[in-house]
């Protein structure tokens, strides 16, 4: 059986390391929600700008495999797997979520989009973005007022 979105990476990832980004994590909202409003938006577009596992994975996977089909066309034609074997490893992130690379850029402190996205939603609820939502049983829905307190 294949690993949900969510947790394909974290399930493949050493626990001491999945532990050190969410130390990290906290200790930055700790930090943020110290220094105030400003350090929390000023946060929040660094978090916008970060890049998360998958982006980081494909954007080396295609420098390897552009690497190695220049090097397969003009220097040795054997270095033309190295494109096939980037393929490979790609699919085998998307239906696992490993491949050699990832425990490398897990250990560097590169996270998924869920655990960037839970830091951004934090500091959101930190900076007070939730508050005009209504809760509890007599709350009325309202998806636009939702939406617009999650993507603020």
């Amino acid at each position: 059986m294949l690993p949900s979105t969510a947790e394909r990476v974290p399930s493949h990832t050493a626990a001491q390391v999945n532990l050190r980004i969410r130390e990290q994590t906290i200790a930055s909202i700790s930090r943020c929600a110290a220094s105030g409003a400003g350090a929390i938006d000023q946060h929040l577009a660094t978090l916008d700008r970060e890049w998360d596992i998958e982006r980081t994975l494909e954007a080396n996977a295609a420098g390897v495999a552009l690497l190695g089909l220049g090097l397969g066309v003009f220097v040795n034609r054997r270095l033309l797997v190295l494109p096939a074997l980037v393929a490979g490893f790609l699919l085998q992130h998307a239906l696992q979520g490993w491949c050699p690379p990832v425990p490398i850029f897990r250990r560097l402190g590169v996270r998924t989009a869920n655990e960037i996205d839970a830091e951004r939603y934090a500091l959101k609820a930190l900076r007070g973005d939730f508050q005009a939502l209504e809760t509890g049983a007599a709350a009325t829905v309202n998806p636009e007022k939702a939406l617009a307190a999650a993507t603020r």
